[in-house]
């Protein structure tokens, strides 16, 4: 609420809550705020509330209203402005402002915190995990960004021990769900069940819930799946929350799918269709360690005891950078430069490049654009940076568009990926230059 304190005249010392929008001062007593002050006018200034903001606006009195020492006709006001009417002057505080400034203030510090914040998380699931420096980044990344990650590693990676740590050095509730042939939606989602009210006697229907009722739901090897199971995340993936017959149930915030896939054992398996694969915010590839990494693989392993990783952030930490990833300004440039990748990825767009034209089918759908952005942005605060660059674009590129990049026979008979794709198109796509922000001359 805006209010006033007087500082100078016969109302010295008074604070005055502005709780209309339109206030009337001067010498007069019948006005909404009289000042018993005779170098004042009749009518001498009025202070209103207009468009959101407050203002104050001179009636043409005859020795003028003073905002900070300089005359004004009309001026709007922020807080710590000093208005001078006469002999009377008053400062103008507006707390909602200084509370919006106040959590300003917070969410930077935050965000400058968030670099020591990773690094910690780093330093814990380091613990349990050797090396996979950039698999780690990426799924912070992701759930930073409120996406979801599908890991791809050959077996016995440490996929599933991954996910299993990062949820617990942030706190969060964890489930897994193993995917099999056999498994129905309502072993995900849950089911209804038929109960006898031990009061009445009635036959009434109870819902049990299912895994996905959590924040980390990890879903191992989801492609071992049949189509059908698979398509009970997407409703939940999308709108975070779920539908067992007639009812809808909103799931608990935050809510992070990770899933895995094993990319060589393609027997028996249902590979994931485009639409949900588009629902995945990255493609993360879990590689083979480094030598000196597996040499810290063995020694550990097959040593001692294991030293558990501690918590670093909460659940209301994970929410509160989610809101603040959202606030991180993107330049104009930056997006151009994100609509030109996007667009260089679809064969039948004009200024494509000719890799795209030569190997791709199919290329990225505005969703793309979205993830990029977004996940451009959760890097920035990971560094502990406010601002975003088109270097955050490029490194995020090649979880968010290989799994969105369709190759053709050209491209497979030739062995190019779609990952070496979009590393060329990384190399060919300039960021936008001067002729981008010409705007089209008025007409005479």
């Amino acid at each position: 609420m805006a209010e006033i304190l007087f500082k100078e005249g016969p109302m010295a010392g008074r604070r005055l809550t502005l709780s209309s929008e339109r206030y009337t001062l001067g010498r007069r007593p019948d006005l909404d705020l009289p000042l018993d002050d005779a170098m004042a006018s009749a009518e001498h200034a009025q202070l209103r509330f207009e468009d959101g903001a407050w203002s104050v606006v001179d009636l043409g009195s005859s020795n003028g209203t003073l905002l900070n020492n300089a005359k004004v006709r009309s001026s709007r006001l922020v807080p710590g402005d000093l208005i001078q009417i006469g002999g009377t002057s008053f400062v103008f505080h507006d707390g909602a402002a200084a509370a919006g400034i106040d959590a300003r203030a917070d969410e930077l510090a935050l965000v400058e915190k968030m670099r020591d914040h990773a690094d910690r998380i780093r330093r814990e699931v380091g613990k349990v995990i050797v090396g996979q420096r950039e698999v780690l980044d990426q799924v912070l990344m992701c759930i930073l960004a409120n996406g979801h990650a599908l890991l791809i590693g050959l077996p016995g990676m440490a996929k599933t021990l991954l996910v299993r740590t990062i949820a617990r050095v942030l706190n969060l509730q964890f489930k897994r769900v193993q995917f099999t042939p056999d498994l129905m939606p309502g072993d995900i989602i849950g089911t209804d069940v038929l109960e006898t009210n031990s009061a009445t006697g009635e036959k009434v229907f109870r819902f049990i819930r299912g895994p996905i009722f959590c924040n980390l739901l990890l879903a191992d090897e989801i492609n071992r799946t049949p189509p059908k199971t698979q398509a009970a995340l997407l409703e939940a993936m999308q709108e975070k929350m779920v539908t067992a017959g007639n009812t809808s149930y909103t799931l608990d915030e935050p809510f992070f799918v990770l899933a895995t896939q094993n990319p060589i054992e393609q027997e028996g398996t249902y590979p994931l269709p485009e639409a949900q694969l588009d629902r995945f915010m990255f493609n993360i590839w879990v590689d083979y360690p480094a030598p000196h990494e597996e040499e810290e693989i063995l020694r550990s392993t097959t040593g001692g005891a294991r030293v558990e990783p501690q918590p670093v952030l909460t659940q209301a930490d994970v929410l509160h950078l989610q809101s603040v990833v959202r606030k991180i300004p993107v330049s104009d440039h930056v997006i151009k430069y994100v609509t030109r990748l996007v667009g260089a990825t679809r064969p039948q767009s004009a200024n494509a490049p000719q890799v795209t034209k030569t190997y791709v089918s199919t290329g990225a759908g505005p969703r793309a654009g979205q993830y990029l952005i977004l996940a451009a942005k959760a890097m920035a605060i990971l560094e502990g940076r406010i601002h975003v660059s088109c270097a955050d674009i490029r490194r995020a590129a090649p979880p968010v568009l290989r799994h969105r990049i369709l190759t053709n026979f050209a491209a497979d008979s030739e062995g190019l990926t779609p990952l070496s794709i979009v590393k060329k198109l990384l190399e060919e796509v300039p960021e936008p230059g001067p002729e981008a922000y010409t705007a089209a001359a008025p007409p005479p």
